[in-house]
C-alpha cells in the first residue's frame, strides 16, 4: 500500500532552509519542507532531498533524517525445536496493519468503570421469550448499544473524528455503532446503521443478522463501513478488563467484560448486585480523562435504568 505524504506544517515550511525554486518544487509535490533533512551547504534543502523524501514516503520507509520504528529481530524459531508455519487469514492480513496504525498514531488511554446491571438482567430475562417470538435474540449487547447511543447524544465529542490534517473535529449527526464479532476466520466489525432510529428489538434483530453474516463470511464491505463508535464485548467468553484498540478514525471504543455478582453496600448492608466491567479506550488528543469518566458514569446510569432503554 502506497503511503500518503504528511500534511504541510505552514509555520515549519516557512522556516525551512531552502531556495525559492526548491520551495516551489516542494509545493508542487505537496512536501512539507519542515520534515526534510537538507544535504546542501549549511544543511540547505536541495531538489534531490525533496525527491528522496517523496520516494522514501511512497515506499513506506522512514524519510531521510527521520527516525523510524526499530525493527523486530528476526529469529529462526526452528533452531530451538519443532515448528509449524501457517499463513495469516485474509481478515488478519487486513486488520493487522490497521490495528498497528491505530496503536502507533493515536495516544491511547483506557478508563475502567463498572455498571450495576442487576435490574437490566432481570428485565432481559422477562422479555427474551417475547423477543424470541418476534424473531430477535435479546442479548445484553442490545441494551449496551442502546445505552451507548443515549450517552453519545449527551457527549457528542465521542461521536466525532479528527480530520486528516489534525486541525478540526468532525462531529457526526448520525449514530452508526460498530461491534466486534468473533468469527472462525478472525475479528470483524459490522456496523449497525442509524442505531438511534431503531427500537431495542430492532437493534437486537440487527445484531443477530449481522453476526450470522459475519460467521458465514457474507458481510459486504458496506456492512463494515461508516462506524462512529465501536463496542467490543468479551462478556460471553470471560475476563475482568482489557484495553481495546481504537478503531481509527473513531476516537473511542468501549470494551465490555463478563458481568459477575459482587457484594455492594446499600442501606446499611451488603447485597449481591450484578456488576458489568467496562473499559473505555479513547484518543487523548481529543478526549481528556475528566470527559472519559463522565462518559462512563453516564453510560452506567443508562444501563442501570433498563426501562429507559426499552422505551429507546
Amino acid at each position: 500500500q502506497v503511503a500518503a505524504l504528511p500534511a504541510i506544517d505552514e509555520e515549519g515550511f516557512a522556516k525551512a532552509h531552502a531556495s525559492p525554486s526548491v520551495r516551489r518544487f516542494a509545493r508542487e509535490l505537496g512536501v512539507d519542507l519542515s520534515r526534510v533533512s537538507g544535504s546542501g551547504v549549511k544543511s540547505r534543502i536541495t531538489h534531490e532531498d525533496v525527491k528522496a523524501f517523496v520516494k522514501a514516503t511512497m515506499e513506506g520507509e522512514a524519510a531521510p533524517g527521520v527516525q523510524g520504528l526499530p525493527p523486530v529481530p528476526e529469529v529462526d524459531f526452528a533452531k530451538y525445536g519443532e515448528v509449524e508455519v501457517t499463513p495469516l487469514t485474509r481478515i488478519q492480513k487486513i486488520s493487522g496493519p490497521r490495528l498497528h496504525a491505530s496503536w502507533v498514531n493515536l495516544p491511547h488511554v483506557t478508563q475502567f468503570d463498572e455498571a450495576d446491571i442487576t435490574e437490566l438482567e432481570n428485565r432481559r430475562q422477562e422479555l427474551k421469550g417475547k423477543a424470541a417470538d418476534r424473531g430477535a435474540r435479546l442479548t445484553p449487547l442490545a441494551f449496551i448499544v442502546a445505552a451507548v447511543v443515549q450517552t453519545l447524544r449527551e457527549f457528542p465529542l465521542f461521536n466525532a473524528s479528527l480530520d486528516t490534517a489534525g486541525e478540526n473535529l468532525v462531529y457526526k449527526k448520525y449514530f452508526h455503532i460498530g461491534f466486534a464479532a468473533d468469527t472462525p476466520n478472525g475479528l470483524v466489525v459490522p456496523v449497525i446503521k442509524n442505531a438511534d432510529q431503531r427500537s431495542l428489538l430492532s437493534v437486537a434483530r440487527e445484531l443477530g443478522d449481522l453476526s450470522a453474516k459475519a460467521r458465514d463470511g457474507k458481510l459486504a464491505a458496506t456492512d463494515m463501513q461508516g462506524g462512529c463508535f465501536t463496542i467490543s464485548s468479551l462478556g460471553g467468553i470471560g475476563g475482568t478488563a482489557f484495553t481495546p484498540i481504537i478503531n481509527a478514525p473513531e476516537v473511542a471504543i468501549l470494551g465490555v467484560s463478563r458481568s459477575a455478582f459482587q457484594p455492594v453496600y446499600q442501606d446499611g448492608e451488603f447485597v449481591p448486585r450484578l456488576m458489568l466491567p467496562m473499559s473505555l479506550s479513547y484518543d487523548h488528543r481529543v478526549i481528556d480523562g475528566a470527559a472519559a469518566v463522565r462518559f462512563t458514569r453516564h453510560l452506567a446510569a443508562q444501563l442501570e435504568d433498563p426501562d429507559g432503554l426499552i422505551l429507546f
